[in-house]
């Protein structure tokens, strides 16, 4: 089996907890945070001096209270994943957070000695009604999240390796707490085990790992194993490389000052992302609003060509207008992807899926022009506003290929790590078209490893600026 290179560098120690929905609620507070500052600003002036219409002097200390607020409340953590966090530690942290932003904000004042500008009862009530706010907007969010997640619309499945104490205790507070988010739907025993983790059920032994995989379909794997235990965590992420499924370490310690740097913390428990894509959380919030907002133009704008193609597929062979193919999206979850018919219509054995090759008998007039300048393409922005595909993405190839190509590369399903797409890194590079040899797919999984590795919204920029180029060479599509 070949080894794609850059495969192993998809380990990445940093944290990425948040959810497409977590990640929204956080953009939210992030917002009414400045947004309640102000209005208990409005409301409490309004209040102390009959009037909405605030002073100078007080419309530039509320300015600096919410750039020292932008500032201090990230510092002190009240934006990270609420996953296993304590309500009381998290609102005792908010109100020590808001009490250094008026400290800052009086010792500021004191320094350009406009302290007698200000009312202390209107400081002292604004202080009050703010922090209350805070208060009540985190309570609320939290609730809103809670149920969303008890509800498993916003849950995590969780394959858990390791009967340890530290996976002892993350199932235990996946059980207790439903607002979690976190399913454990089994664990893998290993020789290192020292309990039995009660109420989740015992799947099997490393040896099962791949089969139960397959059967559980985790969304994330959790490794929980001592440190000593280094040749078993590599050889179980040697097992997961064709698995796109994030994969993070449990390690069976506790408090070691030396990596909690790199960990966040579930249930008290330091927990380290090994391996996930960059596309999570608040980047993928950010990638489906571009992704959309592309979409949606284009079709706007491309709408009166596309009713035009569609109409000349029709009317130059007999068959559909639409070519639907079923194709691994994000995860390894199949979809169903739309293109402009352009074959004949045609049979082929059940289980094979032969690719167009050059002059093939089968391609259309008309189809051989949309496939060279990609304008066979074009329905899948309806797949993009659907959220089975991305503008920006490695390519989605056929359920058949990727059965093939993954048992002859190491790593090929790695490249389901994010959504497909229209165009992307490889296609740039000139890796599109026929892939008929195992190197030249290698190559263009190669370039998929390395965008899901170094993602970001200028890449993607960069990639859809240069696609048209690309296209109007006409090479290797036929």
């Amino acid at each position: 089996m070949l080894s794609i290179p850059g495969v192993p560098q998809l380990k990445r120690a940093e944290s990425h907890f948040f959810s497409k929905y977590a990640a929204l609620l956080d953009i939210t507070l992030r917002v009414s945070d400045v947004l309640f500052i102000a209005l208990a600003a409005v409301v409490v002036y309004r209040s102390e001096f009959g009037t909405a219409v605030m002073d100078t002097h007080y419309i530039s200390g509320l300015i600096r209270t919410v750039l020292l607020a932008l500032v201090i409340f990230p510092a002190a953590g009240l934006y990270r994943s609420w996953r296993g966090e304590n309500r009381l530690a998290e609102i005792g942290r908010l109100w020590v957070a808001w009490t250094g932003v008026m400290v800052v904000l009086l010792a500021i004042a004191w320094a350009l000695k406009t302290t007698d500008t200000y009312s202390r009862v209107a400081a002292g009530a604004w202080f009050i009604a703010t922090g209350a706010l805070l208060t009540f907007d985190r309570l609320f969010l939290r609730w809103v999240l809670g149920r969303v997640r008890a509800a498993g619309t916003d849950s995590r499945r969780v394959l858990l390796v390791g009967g340890t104490q530290a996976g002892h205790r993350i199932a235990a507070a996946a059980r207790s707490s439903a607002w979690l988010g976190l399913d454990v739907v089994g664990y893998i025993s290993t020789p290192f085990d020292q309990v039995e983790i009660a109420g989740v059920t015992e799947l099997g032994d490393l040896s099962t790992l791949a089969a139960n995989i397959s059967a559980c379909a985790p969304d994330q794997i959790w490794i929980a194993l001592p440190m000593r235990a280094e040749e078993t965590i590599q050889k179980i992420l040697h097992m997961t490389l064709d698995t796109p499924v994030t994969v993070r370490l449990v390690p069976d310690f506790f408090g070691y000052e030396l990596i909690n740097h790199h960990a966040a913390a579930v249930a008290g428990v330091p927990v380290i992302t090994l391996r996930s894509s960059r596309v999570e959380g608040h980047a993928g919030v950010w990638k489906a609003i571009e992704d959309r907002s592309i979409a949606l133009l284009m079709l706007l704008l491309l709408g009166p060509l596309m009713l035009l193609i569609a109409l000349c597929v029709k009317l130059s062979s007999a068959g559909p207008v639409f070519f639907k193919q079923r194709r691994h999206g994000l995860g390894g979850r199949e979809f169903e992807v739309l293109k402009f018919r352009s074959m004949r219509m045609h049979a082929e054995a059940k289980g094979e899926v032969t690719q167009a090759r050059r002059d093939d008998a089968r391609v259309t007039p008309l189809g051989r022009f949309l496939r060279s300048s990609s304008l066979d393409e074009l329905p899948q922005l309806i797949n993009v506003l659907r959220g089975d595909m991305s503008i920006v993405g490695p390519r989605p190839h056929a359920v058949e290929h990727n059965r093939q190509f993954s048992e002859k590369l190491q790593g090929y399903m790695q490249r389901h790590g994010v959504k497909p797409g229209m165009t992307g890194l490889a296609q740039i590079r000139g890796f599109r078209g026929e892939t008929d040899t195992t190197e030249k797919m290698a190559m263009r999984v190669q370039c998929d490893i390395q965008y899901i590795k170094h993602w970001s919204i200028w890449v993607d920029l960069k990639i859809i600026f240069c696609t048209p180029f690309i296209l109007l060479r006409r090479t290797n599509a036929y």
